[in-house]
């Protein structure tokens, strides 16, 4: 660790940091062209250090942020970065998570002998992008996919942009395996817009203060996090804890997937145990290393009482072992849709469980456990142009010691927005037809979980839709005696037939059909009086 830093200037270094992270976002939304950036914020940005170590996140996706300095890694591994280049990937074996989050990646280069010109960066900066459609098999490239190849394009660790110039072959590559290439292109154009912004800020901000005071204020703040994670792993009972969770399915059978975890405290620091998992799977639930990893550092994370520094740091005291080829560390070829949005909310529940039990008044009752994603496309009778769309929506969020759970909230490994409908309506044929909370949902207890949402969409031409979907059979669990919340529930509505979906599923839908989804409900926390 390096020595202590003055406080003060610390704090100060904390928010110059975090604020470029979020101007990045804030450029990144509003020159983006998709309704899923620009409205929903599926999207993430974060800074990091000369060695690709977190030192700034903005207030993103736990899901992405957790898992976007593997990306980093693979491109600083794979490609010599100089200056004016920006590195693109997605693929899930190669530094990325799901083929629809498309991650950019650029160096920062300072001028000038003074900071050593142009010979290593000083920092390298990051943001990802769920695009709502990289091609594969269903429109929105979440399809129920048995293997990789069936999801879409698979992007390595490669150079979009080469010494300030965009490599328009790559582009033009690119857009040609999607089925919406206008809002693609002008999608990864606003990330590197976010990025040279970015690069700007922090330029300035060495300019101003010295490329050895930032190094050394990025240090502190990484031992800072340090520190209080340590501290915070101190007020856990020491020993062993083991809790087990499942999903619904894969997609492909009825058997449920199991994640079992065995929790170490030990002092200061922590094991985290995911042997015994089930194997990777056939259907698309599979989740990489780096999902996982962000899973457990915003479990961790959340154990911080105070506003602490999200960086590198917070991961020192914590060593996760997830056994390659299992469904929480799955190889090549395997389909990785839904386990970015559906298996990490999983592992978020099963370390969340065992730590409740060395914890139990700090932990809450599980929340909806799923992302309820929603993909569709067609083509749009009034434009006659194709559509892809991808959404995810909330459900109820587990009750704690310290009150009843919110409802139609987005929850823990998630942290976007929901589409307004005027934004929605407008821009696909699709007509939303009711838009609620589901009440009652919520489980019942001393405090009540939080309840899910009704969604009803009817459609105006004839779609392919996927769901994938969880927390279908089982509802979310409860602590202390509170009761689960209810299961969530997906049925299509034909003329006069009402007809009940599963969790994931593909369907044809013609004009007029009408979708409902409606999400689970938070664990209720407490034996009610």
């Amino acid at each position: 660790m390096s020595a202590p830093a003055n406080p003060i200037e610390l704090e100060l270094f904390r928010h110059f940091l975090v604020s470029v992270a979020e101007e990045m976002g804030v450029v990144l939304r509003r020159s983006s062209y998709s309704v899923n950036i620009k409205e929903r914020r599926d999207y993430s940005c974060a800074i990091y250090d000369a060695f690709g170590e977190t030192v700034a996140m903005g207030d993103h996706m736990p899901v992405h942020l957790g898992a976007m300095p593997l990306s980093v890694r693979a491109a600083r591994e794979a490609l010599e970065l100089g200056p004016g280049d920006v590195a693109l990937l997605n693929d899930p074996f190669r530094g990325g998570t799901h083929l629809p989050d498309i991650t950019a990646v650029a160096p920062v280069f300072l001028p000038g002998s003074k900071h050593g010109g142009s010979k290593r960066a000083a920092f390298f900066l990051a943001n990802r992008a769920h695009h709502s459609d990289v091609g594969g098999m269903s429109p929105g490239s979440m399809p129920l996919a048995r293997e990789i190849y069936q999801e879409g394009i698979r992007i390595p660790p490669v150079r979009l942009v080469r010494s300030g110039q965009l490599d328009r072959e790559l582009l033009g590559l690119l857009l040609a395996n999607v089925r919406t290439p206008v809002e693609r292109e002008g999608d990864l154009r606003a990330q590197l817009a976010s990025l040279t912004r970015g690069a700007g800020r922090l330029t300035a901000l060495v300019a101003k203060y010295g490329l050895p005071k930032m190094q050394t204020n990025m240090c502190a703040l990484q031992d800072y996090s340090e520190r209080m994670m340590r501290a915070s792993i101190r007020e856990l009972v020491p020993g062993v804890y083991t809790f087990e969770d499942c999903l619904d399915n894969d997609g492909t059978s009825t058997e449920p997937v199991w994640i079992r975890v065995a929790l170490t405290i030990e002092r200061d620091s922590a094991t985290v145990d995911f042997s015994g998992s089930a194997p990777q799977a056939a259907g698309p639930v599979n989740a990489n290393y780096a999902v996982t990893l962000a899973a457990v550092m915003y479990c961790f994370r959340c154990l911080i009482r105070e506003d602490v520094p999200f960086t590198a740091g917070i991961l020192r005291p914590i060593r996760v072992i997830a056994p390659e080829g299992t469904v929480v560390n799955a190889l090549a070829p395997a389909a990785m849709a839904a386990g970015n949005v559906e298996t990490s909310q999983r592992v978020t529940d099963v370390v969340l469980g065992a730590l409740a039990q060395a914890a139990p008044e700090l932990i809450p009752a599980a929340s909806s456990g799923t992302m309820n994603n929603l993909s569709f496309g067609g083509q749009n009778p009034r434009t006659r142009a194709p559509f892809a769309y991808y959404e995810t929506i909330a459900g109820g969020m587990g009750a704690s010691s310290r009150g009843p759970g919110y409802s139609a909230t987005q929850t823990h490994m998630t942290n976007t927005l929901n589409t307004p409908i005027e934004a929605f309506e407008h821009q696909l044929p699709v007509r939303v037809e009711r838009y609620s909370i589901r009440r009652g949902s919520g489980g019942d207890g001393l405090n009540r979980g939080g309840d899910g949402i009704v969604r009803e969409l009817r459609f105006l031409a004839p779609a392919e839709v996927t769901i994938l979907s969880d927390r279908r059979q089982r509802g979310p669990w409860g602590l202390a005696g509170g009761a689960p919340g209810k299961p969530g529930r997906n049925t299509l509505r034909r003329g006069r037939r009402e007809m009940k979906l599963p969790g994931k599923t593909r369907q044809d839908l013609r004009a007029d059909d009408l979708l409902r989804i409606e999400t689970p409900g938070g664990g209720g926390w407490g034996a009610s009086e």
